[in-house]
Order: C-alpha cells, then sequence, then structure tokens
C-alpha cells in the first residue's frame, strides 16, 4: 500500500503556477502519468498557514488518523473540546480538502485521506508575510 502524503508549503502564486506548467509539460511529453505523485497544497503567506494548520488542528488530525472517530461528537469528546468548536474547525480543514466526512446515518464520519502531512518552509526564498503587528 502506497503512503499518502500531503506536502504543504508557503509559495507565490508564480511559483505555483509555474510548477504547474511545468508539470503539465512532462505529463504531455510523458507516456504514463506519475500517479503516485503527492497532493500538494500551497499558501501565500506563513499566516495563512497558521490559520489553517493550528495546533489544535493538528491534534485534531492526529486523533482522526489513529483513533478513526465514529462521529464529530466523539472527536470533540477524544479531544476534550466543545463540539461546535470542533465542527468549525473540522469544516476548515475540509475546506481545504485535508479531511473528508462520511455520512453515516446522521452522523458526519470525519477521516483524513493521508498518512503524513510535509509542511515545507524555505527559509532560501522570500516569502509574503501579512502586516500586522506581532
Amino acid at each position: 500500500m502506497t503512503k499518502q502524503t500531503l506536502i504543504v508549503t508557503v509559495e507565490s502564486i508564480s511559483s505555483v503556477q509555474q510548477r504547474t506548467a511545468d508539470a503539465f509539460e512532462q505529463a504531455r511529453s510523458s507516456d504514463r502519468p506519475d500517479t503516485d505523485a503527492p497532493r500538494r497544497l500551497s499558501f501565500e503567506t506563513t499566516d495563512q498557514l497558521a490559520e489553517v494548520f493550528t495546533p489544535r488542528a493538528m491534534d485534531l488530525l492526529q486523533v482522526i488518523a489513529q483513533e478513526e472517530p465514529a462521529s464529530i461528537r466523539e472527536t470533540a469528546r477524544l479531544v476534550d473540546r466543545d463540539i461546535k468548536q470542533v465542527s468549525e474547525n473540522l469544516d476548515r480543514l475540509a475546506a481545504y480538502d485535508i479531511v473528508s466526512f462520511v455520512e453515516e446515518g446522521r452522523a458526519k464520519r470525519p477521516t483524513v485521506p493521508y498518512d503524513e502531512i510535509d509542511i515545507r518552509l524555505s527559509l532560501g526564498e522570500t516569502v509574503e508575510t501579512d502586516t500586522a503587528p506581532a
């Protein structure tokens, strides 16, 4: 079984566009597409990345992957948090396709389709930051 990895980066739109153009060119010139290529998620700023991958969001992802809870309510119980907060956090993660939900009767079972999340932050490139004071 192939390990599923989500690669998360902070990079400019022009970098993402160039990488996409390069991938299309490679796919057109290749006989076989790389079906095992990891999924990528890119943010323009480190602040945007931090809004999605909060410590609480990371806790949720680990609990879902390890415990496979049957519902959002059970997930909230496992992390000892309010169900409303957990639901909002899961909805934000689902908006980025980091988690998905399986409808089982009235319950929604959260799932994580990845075995690992690889957050890459280049220290050699200039990345944009939001201008809010620290």
